[in-house]
């Protein structure tokens, strides 16, 4: 599935200045338009009007994996972009095999408020949410 959502290469392996990236698509990783509002916002605030969102998974938690979001200005080699709600989002190789098919949503609350990751990879979470397992 990652391959199918992966689906053609950017850059060229010459030029050092370039990243090599591949383009894949909403299968990968999908951002609700309340996400695309907010990611826009912070990345205007930071003056990065063309920067991208990196969505990782990592080591930690309670209950073995965390997500960690960052902006940056631009993919690194060996990402895979996808364009969501109008932001432009990428995810390493591993991370890819944990986030296939989830949706990032945005709830502005005051309390439980902020981003929320559905995966349908995540096969239990911790009850503070912050964390999975796959």
């Amino acid at each position: 599935m990652i391959a199918a959502a992966a689906k053609k290469s950017i850059g060229s392996a010459g030029a050092a200045a370039e990243p090599s990236f591949r383009v894949g698509d909403e299968r990968l990783v999908k951002l609700t338009e309340a996400a695309g509002r907010k990611v826009s916002g912070l990345l205007q605030k930071q003056g990065r009007p063309e920067g991208v969102l990196r969505v990782a998974v990592v080591g930690g938690g309670c209950s073995g994996l965390q997500y960690k979001m960052d902006l940056q200005d631009k993919p690194a080699n060996r990402d895979i972009l996808v364009e969501s709600a109008g932001v432009k989002v990428v995810v390493d190789p591993k991370s890819a095999l944990y986030v296939t098919g989830s949706e990032l949503d945005y709830v502005n609350a005051l309390t439980d408020g902020g981003f929320k990751v559905h995966n349908p990879n995540a096969a239990t979470s911790c009850s503070c949410g912050e964390s999975f397992s796959a």
